[in-house]
This record gives structure tokens, sequence and C-alpha cells, in this order.
């Protein structure tokens, strides 16, 4: 069986919060609380769910912006709390990141060969000709003229900008790449371009992706299995297109009944849910679903339901199903 490319195991991330004068520590906020998921070889993974949820949180303890409380994350079955400083530099080259905003994540006081060769520069330490090569050729694989390398970002519009930022998350034959919501900041017009950019950009370099969203079209579009994540947990994680077919999970069910439908004669459960999403600092006992679940039963607030196996390949966290 081939290993995964990334693994999180039973990751917990939580933050504290501090009140009063001498700022101790009133409680936790459960942001990643014992999640589980894998990221194969070529594939895309897409992480949805509502804005809250622990998404971002779970992508900066892959990208080492944050540091798991309990719990590993593995790359090629290599545990990274156990790198040598040289093999963290290389991981860091072979896991990079595009973001929301590309206007913000890069520096406009740096030329764009600059901005997209400084991981080379930085981890690599390769003589000036051979970054100038390497940034060329990543412009060209991302749809820019490598003359452009001399410009600013402020004179690209959103989209060029964020063709920028994928050049520079290549620049460094990189092997995976988190996708923090990679079209939402653009317009309607320019997202669908970006999106493809991304799935030719698999295709041509058998890239991996774990794409972060709450764009249901958009994960559609690029995932090769989805995990639905609600308060720190995963609810559930299937291919994505039995899941979007057939939803299980009642919060599943719920966001796609909310999205627009990819067809106009598509048809849908209506789920209505109702409240608000509960406070990671004192989530519900039992299901963390149940205070906003139409199928609520008595069972659901005794007892959190594990994330099981109720299919091949097919994963759902819910006492409705045996």
């Amino acid at each position: 069986m081939p290993q995964a490319l990334l693994q999180v195991k039973n990751v917990k991330k939580y933050f504290p919060v501090a009140r009063g004068l001498l700022f101790a520590t009133s409680g936790w906020v459960k942001a990643v609380d014992d999640v589980s998921l894998t990221v194969e070889e070529n594939e895309t993974l897409g992480l949805v769910g509502e804005s809250g949820c622990g998404k971002t949180t779970l992508a900066k303890l892959i990208l080492l912006l944050e540091d798991p409380m309990a719990g590993e994350v593995l790359f090629r079955g290599r545990n990274l709390q156990e790198l040598s400083r040289g093999e963290m530099r290389q991981y860091r080259s072979a896991v990079q990141a595009v973001f929301q905003d590309p206007h913000s994540a890069l520096n406009p006081r740096m030329r764009i060969g600059e901005i997209i060769g400084e991981p080379l520069a930085v981890n690599h330490r390769l003589p000036k000709k051979a970054i100038q090569e390497r940034v060329a050729e990543v412009m060209e694989q991302v749809g820019l003229d490598p003359a452009y390398a001399r410009l600013y970002p402020h004179e690209f519009s959103g989209g060029q900008r964020q063709r920028i930022a994928a050049a520079r998350a290549l620049a460094s034959n990189s092997k995976a790449i988190v996708l923090d919501e990679p079209a939402a900041s653009l317009d309607v017009s320019i997202r669908g371009q970006i999106i493809n950019l991304f799935k030719d950009l698999q295709e041509k370099l058998g890239l991996s992706y774990l794409l972060i969203t709450h764009d249901l079209a958009v994960s559609r579009h690029l995932s090769h299995r989805v995990a639905v994540m609600y308060l720190g947990k995963i609810v559930e994680l299937a291919a994505a297109d039995p899941l979007y077919a057939e939803p299980l999970h009642p919060y599943t069910k719920a966001l796609l009944s909310a999205a627009l439908p990819s067809h106009p004669d598509e048809t849908r459960e209506e789920i209505d849910i109702s409240g608000e999403v509960p406070s990671p600092l004192d989530p519900p006992s039992g299901c963390r679903f149940r205070t906003r679940c139409p199928f609520a039963i008595e069972r659901c607030a005794e007892v959190e339901p594990p994330l099981k196996e109720v299919a091949p390949g097919r994963e759902v966290a819910c006492h409705l199903y045996p």
C-alpha cells in the first residue's frame, strides 16, 4: 500500500483564554480537537466548513506556523517534530502555501522575480543565475511572461497576483501546496481561471493539494476527497462525487442545501438548521452539532459519535448510522 504524502494523526490545538488583571487562563478554545486526515500523492483533499470551524488552524499546523498540543503531523511517514534542521528546510521547500489575499501575501517593496525566487535563496542558497532561470520557468508554467519579473505587485491584477503566489509556491519544486481560500478574493470572472490553473498544474506536475475553503463549488471542482469540519471535528469524509450526490451527516446535508445547485434541475433535500455555532470555548456535550441538528436524539447529548467507516472509503461521525 503506498504511503500517504501528508498525515495528520489525532492532532489537537487549543488556545488559552486569559481573563482578569493577572491574565490567568480561564479556559481553552478547542480549535482543532483530535483530527486525523491523510493527503495522498497527486490528490486534492478538500476541507470544508463554516468560518471558525478550525480549517485554517489545521493548515497552520501543517505549515509549521503552529505547534500541536497533541498528536502528530507526518510527511512521508516522518513526524515533523523529529526532523533535523536540514530535513526541516527540505520540508518547508516541499510543502508550500497559497493564501486567500494575494495582495497582502506579496511584499510590495520587492520585485516579482525576487518574491518568486526568495524560497530558492533562503532554503536552497542557489546562485543568482540559477534562481533567475527557475523564476522564468515557473512564471511560464503559471501563464506569466518572464519579462514581468522586474515589475512590482501593485502593477498586476488580483488574478495575476494569485498566479505570482502560485509561481512562488512552485519555485522550490514543492510536492504539496496548502490552498487557503485561493479564489475567495477574486472576481467571479477570474475565479474559474485560477481554479483551472491549479487543476492543470496538478496534472502536469503531480502535485498534492490541501484545499481549505467554504466555497462548496470550488471544492467540488478541485477535490478528489472531501472532509467536512464542524467546531474542531471532522464529521464526514468521503470521495467528492458520492459526498455531493448523497451526503450522510446532517451538517453536510445542511451545507449543500444552502449552496447554489450546480445545475438548475438539480434537486436537494432541504435541511434547515437554526441557532448560532456554539463557542469552541465550551462546545456541547456529545455531538457538537446536536444543538442545531433537526435529527438529534437523546444519545447525541450523552455520547460523542466517533468518526467511523460506514462504507468503503466513507466515514461519518453520527449516531444515525450504525
